[in-house]
């Protein structure tokens, strides 16, 4: 049975994501779930440019997300999203998701809490939280790791390096 992996990276594709991340989950499908990038041409022109044709890759925009989140596949599913807003967002349409990698996020306005250690890239808000926190409560199992051949930590005690 194909297993969905969600990563919450806010560069969505990148050459980690096809370097590192799709070889160790052997996913062969990508969704990287962006309304912003999906709606822009040469964004999405840029994102998909170093994807090997072995991956089927999808920029969408939320709701096209929805529907093919919705659809059974037969393949190994990488969903990425830049925010903890839009993994809420998108938390019904992953029941059978393995798990939730916790990789970069950049600073924004409403961010007051980053991660403390040598990465300096990651950046919560208190409505990130919360919206982590309740995933976890329903049983979604979240850790950061940035990247497979590094170490992960686990949400509760990563939530304390905030």
């Amino acid at each position: 049975m194909a297993k969905t992996y969600v990563r919450v990276d806010d560069r969505l594709i990148h050459g980690q994501t096809i370097v590192a991340w799709c070889p160790t989950l052997e996913v062969q499908e990508i969704i990287a779930v962006d309304d912003a990038s999906a709606s822009n041409a040469m964004l999405k022109n840029i994102m998909t440019m170093g994807v090997p044709s072995t991956y089927k890759t999808h920029i969408v925009t939320t709701d096209e997300a929805k529907k093919l989140l919705s659809a059974d596949s037969a393949k190994n599913r990488l969903v990425i999203v830049k925010t903890a807003d839009k993994l809420a967002e998108l938390a019904e349409y992953l029941p059978k998701c393995e798990y939730v990698i916790l990789g970069n996020l950049a600073k924004r306005k409403d961010t007051n809490h980053q991660v403390a250690g040598a990465t300096g890239i990651f950046f919560l808000s208190d409505s990130d939280i919360a919206k982590i926190d309740k995933m976890v409560d329903d049983g979604a199992e979240i850790f950061f790791q940035q990247l497979p051949s590094t170490s992960k930590t686990e949400w509760d005690k990563f939530k304390k390096t905030l």
